[in-house]
């Protein structure tokens, strides 16, 4: 059985970097033999996380839709950005929301539950977003899932990718291999288990 996998990134800012980190981790995933879904986060807008509009008004359908996809997909991979060395406000917002999901039509869900998750990261910078993946790690350690090890940080990311939206690099391209083939080879052990 193929795992399905789930990748999105943490920025919605035209042209950015971590959306090219998510469409090379969907080429390889794919290639590796992956079902694969990539969404943009853009897609399912969000208010800011607020307990008090969540008890006026319950958890917005954009998060439910979310909630969903998580729960339907075996694992998941975040291209994430770095935000003063820590997790952009789009993705911790996404990450709250879904969170706070328990029921869907009257039946439990828990979007988080059994997902295996692997964080890549990118930046201009010279530790290519990974500073804002220690932060990142924790807070989805908190809501349940499990995070490989392995992990790709594409530094200087305004000249890593060709342009056929390939890594110019041949080290950062193996990296992401790794990434994407620990994630299906946990996918796969976490399904068996099942």
């Amino acid at each position: 059985m193929l795992p399905k996998i789930l990748v999105f990134a943490g920025s919605n800012r035209t042209g950015a970097y971590s959306k090219k980190v998510a469409n090379v981790a969907v080429e390889t995933l794919a290639g590796l033999g992956a079902d694969v879904t990539l969404i943009a986060l853009a897609d399912y807008p969000l208010p800011i996380m607020d307990e008090d509009l969540e008890k006026d008004k319950g958890v917005p359908a954009n998060a439910m839709k979310l909630g969903r996809l998580f729960a339907a997909h075996d694992g998941i991979l975040i291209a994430s950005p770095e935000y003063n060395s820590s997790i952009p406000p789009l993705l911790k917002n996404t990450i709250d929301w879904v969170s706070r999901i328990s029921r869907d039509d009257d039946k439990p869900l828990k979007p988080y539950a059994g997902k295996v998750v692997a964080l890549c990261s990118s930046s201009e910078g010279n530790f290519g977003g990974a500073r804002g993946l220690y932060h990142l790690r924790s807070v989805l350690m908190n809501v349940g899932t499990q995070i490989i090890t392995e992990q790709c940080s594409v530094i200087h990311a305004h000249e890593a990718f060709a342009p056929d939206g390939t890594f110019r690099d041949e080290r950062t391209a193996k990296s992401m291999q790794r990434v994407c083939q620990a994630l299906i080879d946990h996918t796969r052990f976490e399904s068996s288990r099942r």
